[in-house]
């Protein structure tokens, strides 16, 4: 994808559903930053705090909080995930 905003995918090793999420993205092309959140506790509060979840992994697109796995995948069957990622909102 040519254009896009900033994406990051907060993941910790070792965890099917980062791994997914992380090949998911690729396979679309789109381009992220992953950000390993293992073993730092100060950054898995931080994300809590702002996403109201614990819950890894945790994807934000152009600083917004998008959610997990499964919020990916419904945002793409939806069409919205190219949308937000593309710049549309």
């Amino acid at each position: 994808m040519a254009d896009q905003k900033h994406v990051v995918v907060f993941v910790r090793r070792r965890s099917w559903r980062c791994w997914l999420t992380s090949r998911f993205l690729g396979r679309m092309g789109y381009r992220f930053e992953t950000i390993d959140a293992t073993n730092d506790s100060r950054l898995r509060s931080w994300l809590a705090h702002h996403t109201g979840s614990e819950k890894m992994p945790y994807v934000f697109i152009d600083h917004r909080p998008v959610g997990g796995l499964s919020e990916i995948w419904a945002l793409e069957r939806s069409g919205a995930l190219e949308y937000l990622v593309s710049g549309g909102v």
